[in-house]
């Protein structure tokens, strides 16, 4: 298990690289779930995630063998984009490989960063040519089971514990499980009192699949939201949030949708779709937790574009 020892060794080797992201209430969302609301806005981090902490630390963690021989990711978007970025911001090597899904926004801004980009038609086939490569002398960067990697991520949780106000709750959303893990590592040391739960999207359930069944399995993937969809948790992920996290809720796509147009009007926040389930998870979580209820949410990523979620929305018939 990670511990925050882990996590505050991994703040103070990162903290030149990346970013101190802003911790605010919002009155506007305050108003929308009718409980005071923090936010902790990991979308204006480098490379527009949260992703940046965990890649950053592992590639500092690298010995000059395995800089030399290059890195590798696999990625539904945001793990790609910040492994290039901060690869090449360290003069490493990067291959990163995406499902065909990918955003096209992430696919580019992987290339401009100057890694190779290796597409397949899905992300169980991603997983399956990442460990090829993996396999023949590339160094893994693992987008959640990866002790390091965790341990990066849960900086956020750090940085939310020392910035926020009184809470009660803190909503995190899940897709391997690497954020949540660190997050509620560090929350468990630093807020013990704070309950923290996950949300995932309907067809990309990996945790709340492991969840019921007693460890990691693989998951069918249909969600939109390809920056949640791993095929599977692992091990490691998975002790973390059974151990440490209240429950994982799981919302459709069409609300993770709402949920963005949502944080942009009441917010002026834009979030890609792995945030806006935030918001639904959110009331779940106001209802259950009733009154006094103070919530804080962890908004991942913003990297996407208008016209994704324009065609969204029009898709499921918010607009």
């Amino acid at each position: 298990m990670i511990g925050i020892s882990d996590i505050e060794a991994a703040a103070q080797r990162i903290a030149g690289h990346i970013v101190r992201t802003p911790t605010v209430a919002s009155p506007g969302l305050g108003a929308l779930l009718g409980v005071p609301v923090t936010a902790k806005l990991e979308l204006l981090q480098r490379t527009g995630s949260f992703k940046a902490r965990g890649a950053t630390a592992k590639l500092l963690s690298l010995s000059a063998a395995e800089r030399a021989a290059g890195v590798v990711a696999v990625s539904g978007g945001n793990h790609g984009v910040a492994l290039a970025v901060m690869a090449a911001a360290l003069d490493v090597k990067a291959t990163v490989v995406m499902p065909r899904t990918a955003p096209a926004r992430s696919l580019a801004l992987a290339e401009d960063a100057g890694a190779s980009v290796r597409l397949t038609d899905g992300m169980d086939s991603a997983f399956q040519l990442v460990t090829r490569l993996r396999d023949e002398g590339l160094t893994l960067v693992h987008p959640f089971d990866d002790p390091v990697v965790i341990a990066g991520q849960g900086t956020v949780g750090l940085e939310l514990a020392e910035d926020a106000g009184e809470l009660t709750d803190v909503v995190v959303s899940v897709g391997g499980g690497g954020l949540i893990a660190g997050v509620a590592a560090a929350l468990r040391d630093r807020r013990p009192g704070v309950r923290v739960w996950g949300v995932e999207t309907e067809g990309a359930e990996a945790m709340s699949g492991a969840l019921k069944a007693g460890g990691p399995v693989p998951v069918p993937l249909s969600s939109l939201v390809t920056t949640l969809s791993a095929p599977s948790v692992a091990q490691l992920t998975y002790d973390h949030v059974s151990a440490l996290v209240e429950d994982v809720l799981v919302v459709p796509d069409r609300d993770a949708v709402r949920g963005c147009l949502d944080l942009a009007d009441h917010a002026k926040v834009w979030a890609e779709p792995a945030a806006g389930c935030l918001l639904p998870a959110a009331r779940q979580v106001a209802a259950r937790a009733g009154a006094g209820a103070r919530i804080g949410l962890v908004v991942c990523g913003g990297n996407t574009t208008p016209r994704e979620i324009h065609g969204w929305a029009e898709r499921f018939g918010l607009l």
